[in-house]
């Protein structure tokens, strides 16, 4: 009898267990790096409330903020860093670290994570537009399209002089590595990011809004390696990228993510 409760219990705990999954929607980060990954932090879930609320009517206790907050994940910026824009003796503008030697990060490594873009490219003649490579990659299995925003839930008393650049795609068919673009409108200030602040954020959106996502470390397998080799420097050869999609859905594994740890997230890492 008692084996019989045992079986009955396991057997109703098993359709609410694969109910939560469905329920689910399962997104995988990775670092495609080879060299100082221990720069790059997880990326947690967005939190601004420092407090609970006792009133039922405040912003703590807001369905629609909580709903909104909660599907969005925070990355962190990896360096302490200080650059401003000069004019060298040709005239171009380039960009030095004021700090000289007291800089964190060496002036022969900027070029390794900072470059300017050819002016031909920026949106204004007077506002550069610069980019940090990152190496982080994110993928799920299922259609699931990620929008990379500024970090606005961040209060930054010294305000950056320009505008970060968001983008969004389809990472279930095109895991490509991120960039961090910024658009330079004030070159007189300096541009000051400091290592674990907030630097932006990616919001995902799956076939039913009201799914949850679950965020978890995946691993860079070689069938994902693989895939991703076919998007690597097309930018080069075609101005929209999009257009290759159905092409990139059509050479798609069947499984891209392979999540690094088991299948649980922290309290952070759930929305």
């Amino acid at each position: 009898m008692i084996e019989l409760t045992r079986w009955l219990g396991r057997r109703r705990r098993e359709p609410q267990a694969a109910e939560r999954a469905a329920r689910t929607a399962e997104v995988g980060w990775l670092l495609d790096s080879n060299e100082a990954k221990f720069l790059w932090g997880t990326p947690k879930r967005v939190r601004t409330m420092e407090r609970n609320a006792e009133h039922a009517k405040a912003l703590n206790n807001c369905p629609g903020y909580l709903d909104y907050e909660s599907r969005m994940f925070e990355v962190p910026c990896p360096v302490d860093l200080r650059v401003k824009f000069v004019r060298n003796l040709q005239g171009r503008m380039e960009l030095v670290l004021p700090e000289g030697d007291a800089s964190g990060v060496r002036a022969s490594a900027l070029s390794n994570l900072l470059m300017i873009s050819p002016p031909n490219e920026w949106r204004h003649p007077d506002r550069p537009l610069i980019q940090l490579f990152t190496p982080y990659v994110f993928v799920a299995d299922e259609p699931v399209w990620m929008t990379q925003l500024p970090p606005m839930q961040f209060f930054q008393a010294d305000p950056w002089p320009g505008l970060m650049i968001g983008g969004r795609l389809p990472i279930h068919i095109w895991p490509r590595t991120m960039m961090w673009a910024f658009e330079w409108w004030d070159i007189s200030r300096e541009l000051v990011l400091k290592r674990g602040d907030p630097w932006f954020y990616v919001a995902f959106e799956t076939s039913d809004p009201s799914r949850p996502v679950r965020l978890v470390e995946a691993e860079l397998t070689p069938e994902l390696a693989e895939y991703r080799k076919g998007m690597s420097g097309v930018t080069n050869y075609v101005n929209r990228t999009y257009s290759l999609f159905r092409t990139a859905e059509e050479r798609r594994p069947e499984r891209l993510l392979k999540a690094k740890t088991p299948r649980r997230a922290t309290a952070d890492q759930v929305s």
